[in-house]
């Protein structure tokens, strides 16, 4: 069997959800929707979520799998002799910036993965603070991090699609969820669950604001991992005989749920031991430590969450080098194993200023952000919403249309009406709503 092709509709859920899954459910949903106004900000997401972040899952899935082809070629071979490539080529570039700075907090989850392993972490009148600021602040350990992250990735993407990112996902993924039940039960019997619940999933639009509502698409975006074309490559490995919708489906519904069980896990937690939701991004490194280690067996639950936070990075750095390599694999001139570690050293020296963002590089400035900053709102507030509006405008008005609806309906019993639904969402409500937030970004409104 090709090792370029997933082996089962599973695996290929199961690698897109891994996608889909990662910082953007686990460390970033969390604190943005504390700093947001908790559970309005959540209801803003789902809506944004599955108006426009599922349509444009299924978008990508569709160029993907309707080309067969990574996503440059995808796009050269669906729009030949034009510009359109160049979607392809801004989304490895994308994916290349994200990683610079991705896999800098998959250095310091792997850190903290193992000082909690070896109870390293928890100690009596320990400020978590300072510990995180040690780690963050100290070049040689920062780098560490970031190098061994790297190099987990090298591995698993060198082995293949099959070999290597499938059956990583299979296992990671039924431990993640594992993992995060088990943590949500014990979040659910704390003293103060019922408060944390409430804040999380009561909304309250009194604290919404322009800035949430740009957040909340942002993260359907981020959480789904649409934009950078890294679905249109994983999904031209699929074959013909599986449902674009239906899998999409599953991944939306496995990233919310995914999303709403590390909120419930984590708020009881915050507001039982008193500290603030608005924390910010320090609040899985500092406050939950602090507050883990005021229950029964905290070592045990941290390690628990730790590395469920482990694995939620990996499967979703794994799409991102995926793309890069892919795209230099593709005709078949360059081996796998001496591109991924290229990619790799590459990803490595360019990530160096974002790793040293909080130590030696922290005065050098851009636009008054840190160097790890500006790549995230790069990113994340200009990338992500460019990629998906030209996805939107490439799929409804230069992609074959017949081309476009057969991939949709192939293998699925479903209603046509929902694929006329579909399409008007994709040529009104998600550009238009892409293009009010990015203007909003960008300060124009």
């Amino acid at each position: 069997m090709n090792n370029d092709q997933w082996s089962s509709k599973f695996g290929f859920i199961m690698a897109s959800a891994g996608a889909a899954i990662g910082l953007g459910a686990l460390w970033k949903f969390p604190y943005v929707t504390g700093t947001s106004g908790g559970g309005a900000f959540f209801l803003i997401f789902v809506v944004f979520t599955l108006l426009i972040g599922f349509p444009l899952l299924i978008s990508e899935y569709i160029i993907g799998r309707g080309s067969g082809k990574e996503a440059i070629s995808a796009f050269k071979k669906l729009a030949p002799d034009s510009l359109w490539a160049w979607i392809g080529r801004f989304g490895v570039l994308g994916s290349f910036l994200l990683l610079s700075f991705y896999s800098v907090v998959g250095g310091w989850v792997l850190i903290y993965s193992v000082l909690s392993l070896v109870g390293a972490v928890i100690r009596d009148g320990k400020d978590y603070g300072a510990l995180f600021g040690t780690i963050i602040g100290t070049p040689w350990i920062t780098i560490l991090g970031f190098a061994l992250f790297i190099i987990l990735n090298v591995i698993v993407i060198a082995l293949g699609v099959q070999k290597g990112i499938e059956k990583a996902n299979k296992y990671l993924m039924p431990l993640l969820f594992v993992f995060l039940i088990i943590l949500v039960i014990r979040a659910l019997t704390l003293d103060g669950a019922l408060e944390g619940l409430q804040f999380f999933l009561t909304p309250d639009f009194s604290n919404i604001t322009s800035e949430s509502i740009l957040y909340a698409l942002g993260q359907s975006f981020f959480a789904l991992a649409v934009g950078l074309s890294c679905m249109i490559t994983y999904s031209s490995y699929l074959k013909k005989d599986v449902s674009l919708s239906y899998s999409a489906g599953w991944v939306v519904g496995m990233n919310l749920i995914v999303s709403f069980l590390a909120g419930v896990a984590i708020f009881p937690v915050v507001f039982t031991f008193g500290f603030e939701p608005a924390e910010g991004p320090g609040l899985l490194f500092m406050v939950l430590p602090q507050a883990f280690a005021q229950m029964p067996l905290g070592e045990v639950f941290l390690s628990l969450f730790l590395l469920l936070f482990l694995f939620a990075t990996l499967t979703s750095s794994f799409s991102l080098f995926e793309i890069i390599v892919a795209a230099f694999t593709e005709n078949g001139k360059r081996k796998r194993n001496s591109v991924a570690s290229l990619s790799g050293i590459i990803v490595f020296i360019a990530g160096i200023p974002a790793a040293l963002s909080s130590s030696i590089l922290q005065h050098i400035l851009l636009f008054d952000k840190t160097v790890f900053d500006a790549t995230d709102f790069l990113v994340s507030n200009i990338m992500l919403p460019v990629g998906n509006l030209f996805i939107a405008i490439f799929i409804i008005h230069r992609m074959d249309k017949a081309l476009v609806q057969q991939e949709f309906m192939l293998s699925s019993s479903v209603n046509p009406g929902i694929y006329t639904i579909w399409r008007k969402i994709m040529t009104w409500i998600a550009p238009a709503t892409i293009v009010i937030v990015l203007f909003n970004t960008l300060g124009f409104i």
